[in-house]
């Protein structure tokens, strides 16, 4: 086989070792415009188990790799005036340069033919004249550009501004400094890459930027005005610069990774922001999955293919790591006034893939020293006692109490609100009682009912459950004193109208199906259809509008006699209060449509009728969707006027969900992935926040809540595997809850509590 790789970076001389070392019958060509120690950049970072993956690759370059490394176990991150030090992590630095002089030598041993300083201005031509081209040619790559239509590329050039610059001060871990000026706030990624040599990065916002009135690309003006800002820092140290002008970083996908016999590989292909040091990782992992591919046998075609399936998923889920990371950091002005060691903790958590566990396991001290201050914190807002195991550790993050006017929930999980559809007439029965019940014995600080309808119209299915009658309280009643009288739980209710998305079968029977009989007329902001099939509502009068505003106050007049203590209105998913805060499902024209603040007024109008039938003491909830993930839809920024307009009005908790406002949306899954919502709006608005989506473990809970980007964590999916979620994330970490007197038995086996 015929092979050339366009690029001498790690990712293609990596790829050509492999190949060359694994079939020494093949022809492998690199081609690189530059020298191979003229590169930008000083140093890069590898973790301690991405090193191990390498090593097993090719043992003997990676062996000559470490030998240059210089490792490091801790991070220090100085913040306003203290250093706070965590360690445990296992990272080592090595010089850029010194790393591709390696891979180039190791080539040459096997038998690589490596064409430095030479230019591909044909790869059409090159791309007949071998079997398989390897585009690795970097961030600006020519060959994807020059095949665009068919790798269909996506960049997206992030805000912030960076340099990359060296210096002689060496570092004992990897630093973050965080440094105000007249100008702004600065950011710096630092670690040292071999003796007397370290990566120093300096970043800051665009705005911040353009302040400081330095051109993007005078090398000499940056490193004066860096080394003048920094003095303290670097300690007599210079900097020092390698093409050292400002960028901003572009993350970059691509819909197709290959076009015929030329596949991409590397920063071609994806990027990850320098914030978690990944973009050489990935670029070597991906030599290693594209070599590993062709050795499987079958056709080029086929492997290619293997390649991408395998290493796409891998790749994006690793980019969404990144993508957190790097909004972290654009958004650090956001968590200027946390106290130091919140702030320590969310950086270090920044990117959803270090837990609270994580840490505790490499840096219990640390760890045990968030605990403390969270719980302190939980203690002063709160008025409850800290509780402590007999050890005297303090609760983890997730079992703190947790205030709302005078609601005190006894921990910070809560059973999301979750549609049941086994309601008659809008009347809960047995099952109810089983499912809510179970989930408060449990050990969830709050149960929330399934959405719960104010009028017969306002259901989605048959199945949906509602309070509009007496009937209704009596059966809610026995709910709310069961949870009441044998838990410590606290209930809620979440009060809803269907809207648009109304009059449909139930979800076994067919998810947003309209009923084949039976159905009801519909009401909307306007006249639109939830999708193609689906019935159109009538678009609301005054006196539709003024109806569903009285059926929502009688609704809170009853849920007061039923005994519930939290009303949570439903603001978001397309049903009828969302329907008019999204502008794709508002068109009015009246005083209710048109802007943000006209198309909250309805939900807000009804928001006030619910409040004032509401006791004063007991908290209001709203949920939210905090981006439509459509185009001309809400947005992160939209949300959180959203919040603060709520916040003004007297809303004491935002669950802070996303999405289902369109069937045509697109939502970004992963893990976490609405918490980033969350914690903007708790943090630039100053209200109480839940988080939702994607938090399956323990782990999650305590990470979120430590590093403050929710009070409250709601899971779903979770709870319906495990009603004893909440005591089984207790158990596993060594700290149980009290049970009910029925279940007093089980206490032998676990330890007691003061």
């Amino acid at each position: 086989m015929k092979i050339a790789c366009v690029g001498g970076g790690p990712a293609g001389l990596f790829f050509a070792l492999l190949m060359k070392k694994r079939h020494p019958d093949h022809e492998v060509v690199v081609y690189e415009r530059n020298r191979v120690d003229d590169t930008f950049g000083f140093g890069v970072v590898f973790s301690d188990a991405t090193a191990e993956n390498l090593a097993l690759a090719d043992p003997l370059a990676w062996e000559r790799v470490s030998e240059s490394f210089h490792h490091w176990d801790d991070i220090d991150i100085f913040y306003r005036g203290e250093r706070l030090r965590s360690t445990g992590h296992g990272f080592a630095g090595v010089s850029r340069v010194r790393l591709l002089e390696i891979l180039a030598e190791r080539c040459r041993e096997v038998g690589v033919t490596l064409r430095f300083e030479h230019e591909v201005d044909d790869v059409a031509a090159l791309a007949r004249e071998v079997d398989l081209v390897v585009a690795a040619d970097g961030v600006n790559s020519a060959i994807r550009q020059q095949f665009e239509d068919d790798y269909e590329p996506s960049i997206d050039w992030r805000p912030n501004r960076f340099v990359w610059l060296g210096t002689t001060k060496p570092l004992d871990a990897f630093t973050f400094w965080f440094k105000e000026s007249e100008h702004g706030l600065w950011r710096v990624h630092a670690y040292q890459y071999e003796p007397g040599s370290s990566t120093f990065i300096v970043e800051c916002t665009g705005e911040t930027f353009e302040r400081t009135g330095l051109s993007e690309h005078d090398e000499d003006a940056t490193l004066a005005f860096c080394e003048k800002l920094f003095a303290e820092e670097l300690g007599g140290h210079r900097l020092q610069k390698n093409r050292s002008l400002w960028r901003r970083f572009p993350t970059i996908r691509n819909g197709s990774w290959r076009h015929g016999n030329v596949v991409l590989m590397g920063d071609a292909v994806h990027t990850a922001h320098f914030s978690i040091g990944s973009g050489t990782k990935l670029a070597m992992e991906d030599a290693i999955a594209l070599a590993d591919a062709l050795d499987h046998g079958g056709d080029l075609a086929a492997a290619v293919e293997e390649y991408e399936n395998d290493r796409r998923p891998a790749v994006e889920s690793l980019q969404r790591a990144a993508q957190a990371s790097l909004q972290w950091f654009e958004e650090t002005e956001r968590y200027w006034r946390l106290a130091p060691i919140q702030f320590g903790f969310s950086l270090l958590t920044r990117s959803l893939r270090i837990t609270h566990e994580d840490l505790r396991v490499r840096d219990p001290d640390y760890v045990r020293s968030v605990d403390e201050w969270y719980a302190e914190e939980a203690h002063r807002l709160s008025g409850a006692p800290i509780r402590r195991a007999p050890d005297g550790r303090v609760s983890p993050p997730m079992f703190t109490p947790f205030r709302l006017r005078e609601l005190l929930l006894p921990n910070r999980v809560v059973v999301s609100a979750m549609c049941q559809y086994k309601a008659e007439d809008g009347l809960p029965n047995d099952w109810h009682l089983v499912h809510l019940g179970s989930r408060a014995v449990g050990g969830a600080g709050l149960v929330m009912t399934e959405m719960t309808d104010v009028a017969p119209e306002a259901r989605i299915t048959p199945g949906c459950a509602g309070l509009w009658n007496g009937q209704h309280v009596d059966a809610w009643r026995r709910v709310v004193r069961f949870v009441h009288a044998e838990t410590e739980a606290r209930i809620g209710l979440q009060l809803a109208h269907a809207g648009r998305k109304g009059a449909t079968k139930v979800a076994w029977e067919g998810i947003d199906e309209p009923l084949n009989a039976g159905g009801w007329p519909l009401v909307a902001p306007s006249p639109m259809a939830w999708a193609d099939g689906s019935v159109v509502p009538r678009e609301m009068t005054r006196e539709d509008l003024a109806r569903v505003r009285e059926d929502f106050v009688r609704s809170a007049e009853l849920e007061v006699e039923a005994g519930f203590d939290l009303i949570e209105l439903h603001f978001a998913h397309g049903y009828l209060l969302g329907s008019f805060i999204s502008p794709l499902t508002n068109l009015r024209e009246d005083e209710y449509g048109g802007s943000l603040e006209n198309r909250l007024r309805f939900p807000l109008e009804v928001f006030d009728g619910v409040r004032a039938a509401w006791p004063p003491e007991r908290p209001i909830s709203i949920r939210i969707s905090a981006t439509d993930w459509a185009p001309g839809g809400i947005d992160a920024a939209d949300s959180v006027e959203v919040a603060r307009l709520l916040r003004e009005r007297g809303v004491d908790l935002v669950d802070v969900s996303a999405g289902q406002t369109v069937p045509y949306a697109r939502p970004i899954y992963g893990r976490q992935f609405q918490t980033p919502f969350s914690d903007r709006i708790r943090h630039e608005v100053g209200i109480a926040t839940m988080a939702v989506g994607n938090i399956s473990s323990y782990m999650d809970v305590n990470t979120i809540l430590a590093a403050g980007r929710a009070d409250l964590c709601a899971l779903a999916r979770a709870h319906l595997w495990d009603p004893y979620w909440t005591r089984n994330a207790a158990q596993k970490q060594g700290w149980p809850l009290p049970w009910p007197a029925p279940y007093s038995s089980l206490d032998r086996y676990t330890p007691r509590f003061d």
